[in-house]
């Protein structure tokens, strides 16, 4: 089984620092990175965890495209387009607080012009990714709406709406809850789209706003929330660890999650492993620092 990830990789221009400046004030960061990010982080984490990985996204011609892309391949993944020959890969401004939360401004790039004549056929094993982000940008949600809408039923879509699942146009979103398999996000995220500030109230009013979807909602140090058709909604506990850097935590819950599922887990499984991985992320400074799927084991068997 494969990932094909059509979400949308960038760089991440990590700044840490003790507190967010005030409007129009300023602050010096302690430290600074400049580091692949977005969809990167979880197509690592997937391929760290035994998940073949293709990207099926744009990226552009530059410094930050050309990152992009070595980055891909030092992890080993694969990319289906060439560079884009008049637009450099967009970055993301990443301020990281002493609590360890993350605060992002995102510029577009050529992550931003994917169009329908380059999306795959994918193949019958395929897992796809979906991100709430490419929903956000006009010429990508013309190309991926079509596309999903066509795909064959037993190909297994995961979506995760991110942080601007508000933004994304009623009709587009509504289109992606009537065909996606997984939704994953944060409690926050699905509070947005449910009103329900309880993540097991919110988990079960997204499960019912889609048509076949099982959904996840990650709860932070708590883990997660999961509402499987058939099963009801349960709580899968955390793991608790001394968290220096959120940046990139559900990412790599995500990616840890798909390959679980690509792996044959039952769901429970494979959300207590994403749960495993998402806490030894945190662990560590920087965005894309998911576990190896040793790591992960070893940890698991410690516990």
């Amino acid at each position: 089984m494969r990932l094909l990830h059509l979400g949308n990789v960038v760089i991440d221009l990590v700044l840490t620092v003790g507190d967010l400046p005030p409007r129009g004030g300023d602050v010096i960061a302690s430290s600074t990175a400049t580091t692949p990010g977005g969809g990167f982080n979880v197509m690592a984490a997937a391929v760290r965890q035994g998940l073949p990985t293709l990207y099926a996204g744009a990226h552009g011609t530059g410094p930050f495209g050309s990152m992009a892309r070595e980055a891909l391949a030092t992890a080993g993944i694969e990319w289906l387009h060439p560079a884009r020959e008049d637009l450099d890969t967009a970055f993301v401004v990443t301020l990281v607080d002493a609590t360890g939360e993350r605060t992002f401004v995102t510029s577009r790039g050529a992550e931003a012009t994917l169009t329908g004549d380059e999306l795959p056929t994918p193949a019958d094993d395929d897992l796809v990714y979906l991100s709430g982000y490419s929903l956000l940008h006009d010429s990508n949600r013309a190309a991926l709406l079509p596309w999903l809408a066509k795909l064959p039923d037993d190909i297994e879509v995961f979506f995760d709406p991110g942080p601007l699942v508000a933004e994304i146009p009623t009709s587009a979103l509504e289109a992606v809850l009537d065909r996606i398999d997984w939704w994953s996000s944060n409690a926050a995220e699905a509070t947005l789209l449910t009103g329900q500030a309880d993540p097991v109230d919110a988990a079960r009013a997204v499960r019912g706003k889609t048509c076949r979807a099982d959904v996840l909602v990650r709860t932070g140090p708590d883990g997660c929330v999961l509402a499987v058709r058939g099963q009801g909604v349960t709580q899968v506990d955390g793991f608790a660890v001394q968290a220096v850097d959120l940046n990139g935590a559900g990412d790599a819950h995500a990616g840890a999650f798909l390959a679980g599922i690509a792996q044959g887990k039952e769901p429970a499984e494979a959300a207590r492993r994403a749960n495993a991985a998402a806490a030894l992320a945190v662990t560590r400074r920087g965005p894309a620092t998911a576990p190896t799927r040793d790591e992960l084991e070893a940890y698991l068997r410690d516990d």
